[in-house]
């Protein structure tokens, strides 16, 4: 087993998610193809709930980890709630079987379209028609559970929108508690020169100006420090600013019932830096259990940790190359396809699918070995930093060959794009069933369709 992955394992020399071979998937499917183990998210899932079990956390899964609508069903089956920061998010999470009570809706920039869109009870407009897509039936629907409230302006614009509707909009602020996450700089979210949240100085004149607001309930603080926080005590600092806030709101006569702490736990990506989930939980639960015992609700927003080790990316080498003292492999994947060794300098164990002898290590790094040579994988992109992964030791590779970029659930299909026109992966899950074709290839024909009927604009 390498470390850290859920789900997949060698068998005999060939990568394989339980029974099936991922060598087979990709001769069925082509590459590049995002491969998700049902059984490792649901391991994942339980780590999480046994962990935070002492507070009786709800668990509301974050989508933009992987927002497929599968995997979105598979977690609501295990019982998670939904974590949202788009309209179209909110519409995923519905479609898979959420209600709407069970999500939350965080994100700076929501528009009015998408706070009519969680509050309103009717068929949704960001679903085009209704008869479009299965499962589209705004029975039932009602409002969303919670918004996570980012300024005092979309205070006001969810006050706006809840009016003209004539519903109660439940809101939690979120407070930017000034927290050094220590985690890159592109995913940390708790300074104060982040965008993120409201200062913590500024929160108690917002739940002033919003008291007894006929269409608002502010009920909860919400906190979400950063993404691969591989510490603990961010955490301890961000939860005892949020309880010492809550105490001073309470106060002054606001009553708190939720607390979200958002998520971004770090996941084990093979360099064995990663703190156990529980460690998080056993740090900040002394400090909550008392507030709990009285009534409050821990929210919590997982997203990497429930899905990341349970993802592989599968690509196929096209050319071998060498420049100098450097090998390079080109591959069919790229930034396109995952973008987080270009944007976050992000590092991926990539070994082949089927190696034989040659056993893959627990870790990043293999025994030197003279079987093994180091490869630069890169994509087809015309950048040079379409980079899957830097100087990489694997068995001696061959045009054809297939590559496992492993610990890629978490925002690999997510982040794709269609840069230098290419479509999008195809996406397969394995259950104990058997594998599942999920998200078909993107072809040209997809790409080139919202350009095919160009109309004129009445500007009159």
């Amino acid at each position: 087993m390498i470390r850290g992955v859920r789900g997949f394992a060698y068998d005999d020399g060939v990568l394989k998610a339980g029974r099936i071979s991922l060598a087979d998937v990709a001769r069925a499917c082509g590459t590049p193809t995002y491969v998700y183990a049902a059984r490792g998210i649901r391991e994942a899932h339980e780590e999480v709930v046994a962990a935070w079990a002492p507070l009786g956390a709800k668990i509301h899964y974050a989508v933009k980890a992987c927002s497929n609508l599968r995997v979105c069903r598979f977690l609501r089956e295990l019982g998670a709630g939904m974590d949202v920061v788009s309209g179209g998010e909110l519409e995923r999470s519905w479609l898979a079987g959420t209600p709407m009570s069970d999500i939350s809706f965080a994100g700076v920039g929501k528009t009015d379209e998408e706070i009519a869109a969680a509050l309103s009870g009717a068929h949704s407009p960001l679903l085009g028609s209704p008869q479009t897509l299965r499962g589209a039936d705004p029975t039932g629907r009602g409002p969303v559970g919670l918004f996570n409230v980012e300024s005092r302006s979309e205070l006001e614009r969810i006050a706006h929108v809840a009016s003209r509707l004539g519903v109660r909009a439940r809101c939690a602020v979120r407070v930017n508690p000034d927290v050094d996450a220590k985690a890159h700089a592109y995913t940390s979210t708790g300074r104060k020169e982040n965008k993120f949240g409201i200062d913590v100085a500024g929160v108690p004149g917002v739940f002033d100006a919003f008291a007894g607001h006929p269409f608002l309930e502010l009920i909860g603080l919400h906190v979400h420090i950063g993404s691969q926080v591989k510490v603990v005590e961010p955490y301890v600092e961000a939860v005892e600013a949020l309880l010492d806030l809550l105490g001073r709101l309470e106060t002054h006569g606001s009553h708190i019932e939720s607390l979200s702490l958002g998520g971004g736990w770090a996941v084990d990506y093979g360099s064995g830096d990663a703190p156990p989930i529980r460690a998080y939980a056993e740090a900040v639960t002394p400090l909550l259990a008392p507030f709990v015992a009285k009534g409050l609700q821990v929210i919590l927003e997982p997203g990497r940790s429930l899905v990341a080790a349970s993802g592989v990316l599968l690509t196929r080498v096209q050319h071998l190359k060498e420049s100098g003292e450097r090998r390079f492999a080109i591959c069919d994947a790229g930034m396109h396809t995952l973008i987080r060794p270009a944007l976050y300098q992000a590092r991926h164990f990539i070994w082949p699918v089927v190696c034989g002898a040659s056993t893959p290590p627990r870790g990043e790094s293999p025994i030197a070995s003279e079987d093994l040579a180091t490869y630069d994988v890169v994509g087809p992109i015309c950048e040079t930093s379409d980079v899957l992964g830097n100087e990489c030791a694997m068995p001696r590779l061959a045009r054809g060959d297939l590559l496992a970029v492993f610990m890629a659930g978490a925002y690999g299909m997510t982040m794709t794009s269609n840069y230098n026109d290419r479509g999008r992966p195809a996406e397969v899950i394995v259950t104990d069933e058997g594998a599942v074709l999920v998200t078909e290839r993107q072809t040209l024909a997809d790409l080139l369709a919202t350009e095919e009927n160009p109309r004129p604009l009445d500007l009159d």
